[in-house]
């Protein structure tokens, strides 16, 4: 991406959108990594109408667009983004439970929640509603967009359990329009989905069922305490590579039978805790976050012949991640062993 292209863009939107648009934002702060550079130009998205001036600008000069939610599945490069980085934390943070009133003529009901709102608070708020069947997602640190976009998932189920459809924009269509798409268009998949990087999600319908507030308030507790005991805490992004053979061999199973907890590269480190988080110290750099998850993978792939998928998505770097669980640009699978 040339700086030219990224100056023009960038005057395009602070013409239209004026001081939501800021040159050189720190986004470090906006991932659970913490660490990494900035964006070039950074907008924060008040109405479809911004999207579209994004939209806009991005079809004029190509430049290219980061969508950030709470970045729980993101690393940013040290040098940072050069493109526009869209957030709609400000947007798309709405919530509509309805009333459980008689559950003997209902059963099934639909939560409208915005793409911004985070899985923990929607998680406690259907809870508290008595409705079930968002109970698992109290662990996950993302947002309804970013789930979609993975299939996020934990506890024995996902997304795609429970979601009906979705509102989505996508940045790179000339129709730049806000389009409804069924949760059995998107691909669902195994921590991903088929939509693009350049498509924001605004809202997602969900369909959860009348249960009881105790039970619910009982089950989120004990993932939380489950959580709090088997996981780390501070500065990752959870599970790094995904199971090979889920239900039968762990990534972290693995890394753990090579004696990699703690092994360290600069700032960032294998978890004491848990195998299969990468930590970053405070004020630490991006580049040594992916210099720990590439060590790790080459040792696994050398040592037991499995060839470990990440769920990390790199921002800023010069090259993209070959074994990135949903890259869709790789050209062939890679064999899980040789």
């Amino acid at each position: 991406m040339t700086p030219t292209a990224v100056a023009v863009a960038a005057a395009m939107l602070t013409d239209r959108l004026g001081g939501r648009v800021r040159r050189d934002e720190p986004v470090a702060s906006m991932t659970t990594y913490k660490v990494g550079g900035a964006a070039s130009v950074f907008v924060e998205i008040s109405s479809i109408d911004d999207l579209v001036a994004v939209a806009e600008a991005r079809a004029a000069t190509a430049v290219d667009v980061l969508v950030v939610g709470r970045g729980s599945n993101m690393l940013i490069a040290d040098e940072g983004f050069a493109g526009v980085a869209v957030s709609i934390a400000g947007f798309a943070d709405q919530i509509e439970i309805p009333p459980v009133v008689d559950r003997a003529a209902q059963s099934s009901y639909t939560v409208v929640a915005g793409g911004a709102v985070s899985l923990p608070v929607l998680a406690r708020r259907t809870a508290a509603a008595s409705l079930t069947g968002f109970e698992w997602a109290v662990g996950v640190p993302g947002s309804i967009g970013g789930a979609v976009r993975m299939n996020a998932g934990g506890h024995g189920s996902d997304m795609a359990a429970c979601l009906i459809d979705v509102d989505v924009f996508d940045l790179e269509s000339s129709r730049a329009s806000l389009i409804t798409l069924p949760a059995g268009e998107l691909g669902l998949r195994f921590r991903a989905s088929s939509l693009a990087p350049a498509h924001v999600v605004i809202s997602a319908r969900v369909g959860l069922s009348a249960g009881s507030r105790a039970e619910s308030e009982a089950e989120i507790a004990e993932i939380v305490r489950w959580r709090r005991e088997h996981q780390p805490g501070g500065q990752n992004c959870g599970s790094v590579f995904v199971n090979p053979v889920p239900g039968e061999v762990t990534a972290g199973e693995l890394i753990d039978r090579l004696g990699l907890r703690g092994f360290r590269v600069g700032t960032a480190s294998v978890s004491e805790k848990h195998a299969n988080f990468v930590q970053a110290d405070e004020g630490g750099r991006a580049a040594d976050v992916r210099a720990v998850i590439e060590a790790v993978r080459a040792r696994v792939r050398a040592e037991t012949g499995y060839a470990l998928r990440s769920e990390v998505r790199l921002v800023g770097f010069d090259d993209t991640d070959p074994l990135a669980f949903d890259d869709r640009l790789v050209a062939a699978p890679v064999d899980e062993r040789p």
